[in-house]
């Protein structure tokens, strides 16, 4: 994906971005290729990938959310900042949260967002577990891509979940997951109203986002220890 393909794109998803967005994308993807050289972000670093893979899949999520009406999201498990640092540099009124367990990252966040001139923006080195606690009912938004099964995703993140606000994974195929997932729903108060299927531009692979609205609190209980979740999911 060249670049005016992925502000065409953009366009077609209801997103006009200004010439300091292109360049904040511009300088988002250099930093990622240096930064990769020396900790492991991504296994993608070809321009054109990455702006489909990475900065075009991020901002897919608007199929789902309003992110104009949107004040607070936090970003699970964000890895090199996907979506979350996309969704900042596209909606620069979002006071956005990144959380990942491993420092590195972390440190790379930092950078971008420095270098980017970022406000209302934070890098959290953290295990979401132990984030989650501290944070309850935090956020209206809280959204993740790929990174765990959904039942255990859904205990890590739903805790943080502001009562009416929305828990939005972003997936491949998802069927058996969300069998898997029945219970945890149930007991973490969730409901499942939205789930949109469709294919990457170009290269055609298959991507899910689900929308869980929160409909009252989750119990103090959740979510568990790791080693409870790993022992057994809900």
């Amino acid at each position: 994906m060249i670049k005016d393909s992925f502000y065409e794109a953009l366009r077609d998803l209801g997103i006009e971005i200004t010439e300091e967005q292109k360049q904040q994308f511009c300088v988002y993807f250099e930093l990622l290729v240096a930064w990769n050289e020396k900790i492991n972000l991504t296994a993608i670093t070809e321009e054109s990938q990455v702006y489909l893979k990475h900065f075009y899949d991020s901002a897919t999520l608007v199929k789902v959310i309003d992110f104009n009406k949107v004040e607070t999201l936090c970003d699970v498990g964000t890895g090199a900042g996907f979506p979350g640092l996309v969704l900042k540099i596209l909606y620069p009124n979002l006071k956005v949260t990144l959380v990942d367990a491993l420092n590195k990252r972390i440190v790379f966040l930092q950078q971008v967002i420095q270098k980017l001139d970022l406000k209302d923006i934070e890098a959290v080195h953290a295990r979401v577990e132990d984030y989650a606690k501290k944070h309850r009912e935090e956020f209206d938004v809280v959204t993740s891509r790929a990174v765990s099964a959904l039942p255990v995703l859904l205990e890590y993140s739903v805790p943080m979940v502001k009562v009416k606000g929305y828990f939005v994974p972003m997936k491949g195929n998802i069927a058996q997951e969300i069998i898997d997932s029945k219970q945890a729903i149930s007991t973490l108060n969730v409901q499942l109203v939205d789930q949109i299927t469709f294919k990457l531009l170009l290269e055609n692979s298959q991507r899910t986002l689900l929308k869980f609205w929160k409909i009252k609190k989750t119990s103090l209980k959740y979510p568990r220890k790791y080693s409870d979740i790993k022992k057994k999911s809900l």
